[in-house]
């Protein structure tokens, strides 16, 4: 069946199944589980080392104050330890997460989401940590927290069988060696440009990709953003342990396919800005095809009205202040607060698709076309 879930000793075992065709052998995960009862711990889980360069928005011909940020994207920089990365692999493959957690989409085929709040103690800590998201604000240069807890670990998940794999090494290094005898003229066609996710953007400000796959054999898998005025350039995919910080509601881009390994699983939180004065263009047009619809709503209502409720509260503070000091009332000011909530709660409504007119697994696809494709080191910039 194309829905099947089926978990047999997830972790260190013979084989799963997910959505319509993952099936995978023992060796695909041969990591050594950590305890149950381990506990996120900052200190020990921590391993962060700055990214080498940080991309900004208008190096990509955007407004600075497109986004949230003046930040695009982050190189790649270490920030799980080995201990960690094992751990949240352990909680992602629990078989209550294969069974209740799994979703499949039209640009995504195997996701695990809102699973961690229930089922993923240690995940769910790790982002909520301080010292974590001290490290997440300060490399996105505003100040984050998850948007909510169903967002916190998304998973996208690729696997491939042994012969598969060896296949495609075989492939690319055949290909690299007639690269060479022909000196590049033929270009590089072992690089691979078809996604593992299509194009779009995110449904919330800022995400941070998290690599949990050894990607020692792997090629491809950057993430490819699209610039302002059309082309599109490719940043290196995270390693093991390493993450990415993207602002990517406001920057159009796809996940490569990477070849060369036996499974690519990467893991994204969401965050949104803290402060509640700060703009939220969060949708639910990416994920509302994907989730528990009930939980997601709930939890997408409740983060809004917490927004709105603040904003009212700062402005009640503000105008106590301006009567006791004698001013004039700011109606205006007030009349243009009021209006500026008045779209808030159109677009929170907007959002709050009833469940019957969602399509399950459908996401609204983008168009693909590319230009010119530039591939961003750790040395240099746009």
């Amino acid at each position: 069946m194309a829905t099947e879930v089926r978990a047999q000793q997830v972790f260190n075992a013979p084989e799963f199944l997910v959505g319509p065709v993952i099936k995978t052998q023992e060796s695909a995960f041969n990591d050594k589980a950590v305890s149950a009862a381990a506990t996120f711990d900052p200190a020990t889980h921590l391993t962060y080392e700055p990214p080498g360069n940080i991309i900004m928005m208008k190096d990509l011909g955007y407004d600075e104050d497109a986004g949230v940020s003046p930040v695009a994207v982050s190189l790649p920089f270490q920030l799980f330890s080995e201990e960690a990365i094992n751990e949240m692999r352990t909680e992602i493959f629990k078989p209550e997460v294969l069974r209740d957690c799994s979703f499949s989409s039209n640009i995504a085929a195997h996701q695990f989401r809102g699973y961690a709040a229930k089922y993923a103690p240690f995940t769910y800590d790790a982002w909520h940590c301080p010292e974590t998201l001290a490290i997440i604000s300060k490399i996105a240069g505003v100040d984050l927290v998850p948007v909510m807890d169903y967002e916190i670990g998304h998973i996208n998940l690729s696997m491939k069988t042994a012969q598969q794999t060896a296949e495609e090494l075989d492939a690319i290094n055949k290909q690299k060696s007639f690269f060479a005898a022909d000196e590049g003229i033929a270009g590089c066609p072992f690089e691979d440009d078809k996604p593992i996710v299509g194009w779009h953007t995110d449904s919330y400000p800022f995400v941070c990709v998290t690599m949990l796959s050894d990607c020692t054999d792997m090629v491809g898998g950057e993430t490819a953003l699209r610039t302002a005025d059309g082309n599109v350039i490719k940043v290196r995919g995270p390693g093991k342990g390493c993450a990415v910080v993207l602002q990517g509601r406001y920057i159009t881009h796809q996940a490569l396919r990477a070849l060369g390994a036996r499974e690519r699983i990467t893991s994204v939180t969401s965050f949104r800005p803290r402060s509640a004065q700060l703009k939220d263009d969060s949708v639910l047009t990416t994920v509302r095809g994907i989730s528990d619809v009930s939980e997601l709503h709930y939890e997408f209502i409740e983060y809004r009205l917490e927004i709105q409720q603040e904003r009212m509260r700062v402005l009640q503070k503000e105008l106590r202040k301006s009567r006791h000091a004698g001013r004039k009332c700011p109606t205006s000011l007030v009349k243009n607060f009021l209006r500026e909530q008045k779209h808030f709660i159109k677009h929170t409504n907007t959002e709050l698709v009833p469940e019957n007119d969602i399509i399950a697994g459908y996401i609204p696809p983008m168009d693909g076309n590319l230009d010119v494709i530039i591939i961003i080191d750790d040395n240099r910039s746009v």
